[in-house]
C-alpha cells in the first residue's frame, strides 16, 4: 500500500515507530512530518496527506498532532477525505467498518506510541462493510 504520514512536534516519535512498522510490512511510505519537537503548525504537515489521499497518490493516510482534533479538521477539508479521530484500536477499526475511513488521526497526548502503532495496523488491515454504511457515507459529501 501507499500511505502518507504527516505530524507536528507533538508526534516526530510515533511517526518514526509507525513508519517502522509500515516499512517492515512493506507498505510504501510518504513522511511529511516534523522529526523535531520544536513548534510547529500542524496544517503545515495534514494538508499534504490529505492532498495525497484525496488525489489517490496514497490508499491512507496517517496524521499525528496533540489532541489529533486540529490536523483532523484540517485533512476533513479536503474532498473525498474521511478522516478519523481514533484513540484505541476499537474506533480505528469502526472507523474503517462504518465510515471508510480513509486517514487515521491520532492524538499523541492521549495515547501511547505502542497504541497508536496497533491503531494504525488494525486501520489499515479493516475493509469497509459498505451496506447500509455505503448509504450514510455517500451522504458526507457536500455538493
Amino acid at each position: 500500500m501507499k500511505i502518507s504520514i504527516g505530524n507536528d512536534h507533538a508526534a516526530p516519535d510515533y511517526k518514526k515507530a509507525i513508519v517502522e512498522m509500515l516499512n517492515a510490512k512493506g507498505h510504501q511510505v510518504t513522511n511529511y512530518g516534523t522529526d523535531s519537537t520544536n513548534s510547529v503548525d500542524y496544517p503545515d504537515f495534514g494538508h499534504p496527506v490529505a492532498k495525497d489521499v484525496s488525489e489517490g497518490v496514497a490508499d491512507f493516510g496517517i496524521i499525528i498532532c496533540g489532541s489529533g482534533n486540529g490536523i483532523a479538521m484540517t485533512a476533513n477539508k479536503h474532498q473525498k477525505v474521511r478522516a478519523a479521530l481514533c484513540w484505541m484500536k476499537e474506533i480505528a477499526i469502526l472507523a474503517r467498518q462504518h465510515n471508510d475511513a480513509n486517514i487515521i488521526s491520532i492524538p499523541a497526548r492521549y495515547t501511547s506510541i505502542q497504541q497508536a502503532v496497533e491503531m494504525v495496523d488494525a486501520f489499515l488491515v479493516t475493509e469497509f462493510e459498505g451496506g447500509r454504511h455505503q448509504n450514510r457515507v455517500n451522504k458526507i459529501a457536500c455538493s
